[in-house]
């Protein structure tokens, strides 16, 4: 069929723009009804299993990845913006699964100006790529409103989940003069003893909306809760299908976490020396996670005698290095909010307990994103996935403090930190 210039505009106007193409054969691409953004040139690390595609396109529509590949097989639609990427690694947004928004600076989200509010959430995380974060402990309708408000789009931030309060053993809160000097807000913990506590408390937070339960198992100020309190809380918690979170002090209260059945290790112990056989054989058993949190530590130890500070360091990477060993899974976390938010300590400290870049890696992306239930939305660049992307100004597979050398920051394929350098 021929067509004129006037004919064809007659029959888009008749019967809609959208046939046009197959009548007039002159459109190899149809022009996108939403707007495509690819980041053309840079070394992608699709997952951290897979050899890095060199030359790459990550092609995105619509806050979903659409194509990746090299520049030779990915095809760029017309009107597509096109970010250069030349010289650049790109992988899957990272998770920090283990952060806090219990400081000052966070109370009252709701009235906080947005402006002010984003560019709290880029100096703490996204600047450093963290487009998912897990905050595990603070006041919980306080995190709801910030989620709230950056769900909306009035503030620019990562997806966070939250276990709201954390529930602890009768009189571990620290005293209010303590929390004034560590800069949080204050606010009532659920105390528990007794599974019967242990169940009302959960259930009220997860009725609430919280996304995980937090157990400290023990205080240097009380009690250590009972086996049948965290089971009761890990009961109810999975009922619903959430994650149950400890925070341990020592080996016997990584042990009696995981008998009562919880998902995460939130920390290291190193104040009760190695690991032994038992505790790794009982996490691996029953398939827990462990977040190492080791600047935590350090930071912790900085005002002790050298001596001191190197033994928190030898025996935290030594029960890191065991867990890795015994094929243990990660979590990358921090601990944000309890110390200094740049994360580059860390890595090179996972490093040096001998974790590789492809399984820090997987801390950051694959492991949290199969952990919480989102490996069919995060964690990979492959097409079909939300595209939470970071955009590194070298290769960490070279240099791990690279992971905060962050030049983009994409939350469903938008741009939410822009390095000024």
């Amino acid at each position: 069929m021929h067509c004129t210039r006037n004919t064809a505009a007659v029959l888009t106007m008749l019967l809609g723009s959208a046939i046009l193409p197959a009548l007039t054969g002159t459109l190899a691409i149809e022009e996108p009804s939403e707007a495509y953004l690819a980041l053309v040139g840079g070394t992608v690390y699709v997952s951290p299993t897979e050899q890095p595609i060199r030359d790459g396109v990550v092609l995105i529509r619509g806050g979903n990845i659409a194509a990746v590949g090299n520049r030779a097989q990915v095809q760029i639609p017309r009107s597509t913006q096109v970010l250069d990427c030349s010289g650049l690694t790109i992988t899957a947004g990272f998770w920090n699964s283990h952060v806090h928004f219990f400081e000052r600076k966070w109370a009252n989200a709701a009235t906080i100006p947005a402006r002010e509010l984003t560019r709290q959430l880029q100096e703490m995380l996204t600047r450093y790529g963290f487009t998912s974060v897990f905050d595990l402990g603070s006041m919980w309708e306080n995190t709801r409103k910030l989620r709230d408000r950056i769900e909306s789009g009035e503030v620019t931030g990562p997806r966070i989940r939250s276990t709201g309060e954390a529930l602890l053993p009768p009189g571990a809160l620290p005293s209010e003069q303590v929390l004034n000097l560590m800069g949080t807000i204050k606010f009532p913990a659920p105390e528990i003893a007794d599974a019967a506590q242990a169940t009302a408390a959960s259930r009220k937070l997860l009725d609430e909306g919280v996304d995980g339960i937090k157990l400290f198992v023990s205080s240097p100020r009380s009690p250590s809760l009972p086996g049948s309190a965290i089971e009761a809380a890990v009961s109810e918690a999975h009922r619903v299908g959430k994650p149950v979170f400890v925070h341990p002090n020592s080996g016997a209260d990584v042990v009696a976490a995981v008998r009562g059945g919880v998902d995460v290790i939130a920390h290291t112990t190193p104040h009760c020396g190695r690991w032994d056989e038992t505790i790794l054989v009982a996490m691996k058993e029953r398939k827990v996670a462990l977040t190492p949190t080791l600047t935590l530590w350090k930071y912790y130890a900085r005002h002790d005698r050298l001596s001191a500070q190197d033994l928190i360091v030898i025996t935290e990477l030594g029960q890191l290095r065991a867990w890795v060993a015994s094929g243990g899974t990660v979590l990358f976390g921090t601990d944000l909010g309890a110390v200094e938010y740049d994360p580059a300590e860390e890595y090179a400290l996972m490093a040096e307990a001998g974790m590789s870049f492809p399984q820090i890696l997987a801390s950051l992306t694959t492991a949290p994103a199969e952990r919480f239930g989102e490996s069919k939305q995060l964690g990979q660049i492959v097409a079909g996935l939300q595209a939470d992307l970071v955009v590194l100004k070298d290769d960490p597979a070279k240099n791990i403090r690279a992971l905060t050398s962050v030049k983009y920051t994409l939350r469903a394929g938008k741009i939410i930190y822009r390095s000024s350098e």
